[in-house]
């Protein structure tokens, strides 16, 4: 498909700067399925949207301090490189976007703080491959004491981070450290929201994904199938994927908290809709014609023009059905992006 048909007009003043407080109090839109009405709430009333008998399944990858800063030593010169870590390859090496990228050789070392990373790739785009003097637990203890939170470039180039987003970027899911972005559904939920859900039989289950930087890119290809959709580190238990596909055999239905908890489970699924143990990099690519195969419902935020998370919600709502809803949500004064409020949707 062409991807200026995934493009809509975004009012700057839409992009929410900070998270609605208390969180549970964001604004949720309704997509039920077919054509029914439109639905304005809040994530408060997930419960009654929900059956008792259905599975919340939430994203629990942490975000860890990504952004570094170093320096590149040439000489008796000195260049300033910011680093943000977008992947973990091995239990010492990262694939980073470096700024500037030019400024970097094969081979240098780059000094951030108190540890140290050769350059030993490099790609398009700013993107380097780093070898760090550190590995495992001593690299991720390093990295968490130098680094900073990456914010999402839509926020972080209106102001600057601070202590609050330390907070405010986690999920309250979040204990498995891996993701350079937040799984940004998952920032709705309070304790009382998932009292209120147990309440209502709803239960819940973890997977991990591991979220990229590349979440944040808008698709610079004319046609999606050209697009080249990054890799992310997915996990799903064998016994997280037993218990979810009794819910199906039961009549519940699968809820997705998140495009990152959909592409895991979908990634998990077979041919028949079951689904099985995962731990695995997936690159899945959902776009318009997908046949889904796992999930029953998706709760999510609203997402960029152009990029692969609006190609997502397009495919499992339908295209047509999610433009009439975006100009709604905007019409209406929903917040977007990362901070922003939620919709819930259900399938084409």
């Amino acid at each position: 498909m062409r991807v200026d048909l995934f493009d809509f007009e975004l009012p700057q003043d839409a992009i929410a700067l900070r998270p609605a407080a208390p969180r549970d109090s964001a604004r949720m839109l309704v997509v039920p399925a077919g054509a029914a009405p439109f639905v304005d709430l809040h994530v408060t009333d997930l419960p009654a949207m929900l059956r008792a008998g259905d599975a919340l399944v939430v994203n629990d990858t942490r975000v860890i301090s990504a952004r570094l800063d170093g320096f590149r030593p040439r000489g008796e010169t000195k260049a300033h490189i910011e680093a943000t870590l977008i992947e973990r390859l091995s239990p010492s090496h990262w694939r980073a976007l470096a700024r500037p990228a030019k400024k970097l050789r094969l081979g240098e070392r780059v000094a951030f703080g108190a540890f140290e990373a050769r350059v030993e790739a490099k790609g398009e785009g700013g993107e380097i491959t780093l070898a760090f003097d550190l590995a495992g637990a001593a690299l991720d203890a390093a990295i968490e004491a130098q680094g900073t939170m990456p914010l999402p470039p839509y926020i972080a180039g209106k102001r600057a981070a601070d202590a609050r987003d330390a907070d405010d970027y986690q999920t309250f899911f979040a204990r498995e450290p891996g993701a350079v972005a937040a799984p940004t559904a998952g920032l709705h939920f309070t304790p009382r929201l998932l009292a209120a859900l147990k309440d209502a039989g709803v239960a819940l289950h973890h997977v991990t994904l591991h979220v990229g930087a590349g979440t944040f890119l808008p698709v610079k290809a004319e046609d999606t199938a050209d697009h080249e959709m990054h890799y992310e580190q997915a996990t799903l238990s064998e016994e997280t994927a037993a218990a979810l596909n009794e819910v199906r055999a039961r009549g519940g239905r699968i809820v997705a908290v998140g495009t990152t908890a959909l592409r895991c489970l979908e990634s998990a699924a077979d041919e028949g809709g079951l689904l099985q143990p995962f731990c695995a990099r997936t690159n899945i690519f959902i776009t318009p014609g997908y046949r889904f195969r796992a999930v029953d419902a998706l709760l999510t935020n609203f997402h960029l023009p152009r990029s692969t998370l609006f190609m997502l919600v397009c495919a499992f709502s339908g295209y047509e059905r999610m433009k009439a809803a975006y100009a709604h949500a905007i019409k209406s004064g929903y917040r977007f992006y990362s901070y922003g409020d939620a919709c819930l949707l259900f399938p084409a």
